[in-house]
């Protein structure tokens, strides 16, 4: 029997091209919550996750990165990003997208997933933007966990259930994924990953100004996985 294979694609720069809806929705968020946003411009979006964008532009405005403010920030940026999605004249689908989608969806032995630094809604409004949201039933995302090599393994491990729950559960057996080690608990079932991102994306630099912020402070709370569209902590 086949072993099965979790495929992982990263949205912005590798599915889609968002426009600078991203950008404009967060800035219009700071301007919301903290009557500012041009601290933003030297803060590079590429390869963060959300929570770790907000979070670096807090820091740079002398605030604490806590979860409220966190949370606060990405639940305006989540109102606005469907305007800011609708009104992005340079918004499409990268080449080849829809032909690669349409082959692997197609096959028993593939689990088609997300691996983003997006928090779940807002990997939601971007894909139903493109046409793009049916082909991914699962994912790891910018909600789950700051950190975006620890996000993978959460949509991996996501993607492993999928994949095995087509089968029989006597069918499970142990194996090593490739790209990176995806950690599982003990008896989970477990399968080949890939992940599909842009050039960069594993690589952020949070600001030319500031250093990186410790990941292990901003890792999202219940109610901010919640409202940005992720399950509640202790469901992976």
């Amino acid at each position: 029997m086949r072993r099965p294979t979790v495929l992982l694609f990263d949205i912005d720069g590798t599915l889609i091209s968002a426009g600078g809806a991203g950008r404009r929705a967060v800035e219009r968020a700071f301007v919301a919550e903290c009557g500012r946003a041009d601290h933003l411009d030297d803060v590079q979006f590429n390869g963060f996750t959300d929570p770790l964008i907000v979070a670096t532009g807090l820091e740079l405005l002398g605030l604490a990165p806590d979860p409220a403010r966190i949370d606060a920030i990405l639940a305006a940026y989540l109102a606005v990003l469907p305007e800011e999605l609708a009104r992005a004249t340079g918004f499409h689908v990268k080449p080849g997208v829809e032909a690669l989608l349409a082959a692997v969806g197609g096959r028993g032995d593939v689990a088609v997933g997300l691996g983003t630094g997006n928090v779940r809604g807002g990997a939601t409004l971007k894909l139903e933007r493109a046409g793009l949201h049916a082909h991914f039933a699962f994912g790891g995302y910018g909600c789950d966990h700051a950190d975006r090599a620890e996000l993978l393994r959460i949509g991996a491990r996501r993607g492993a259930r999928t994949c095995w729950a087509r089968r029989s559960p006597s069918a499970a057996s142990s194996s090593s994924a490739t790209r990176f080690r995806a950690t599982s608990p003990p008896r989970a079932p477990s399968a080949r990953c890939a992940s599909a991102s842009a050039p960069g994306a594993s690589r952020p630099r949070p600001c030319a100004r500031r250093g990186p912020i410790s990941r292990s402070t901003i890792s999202p709370t219940p109610r901010c996985r919640r409202r940005s569209g992720c399950r509640a902590a202790g469901r992976d």
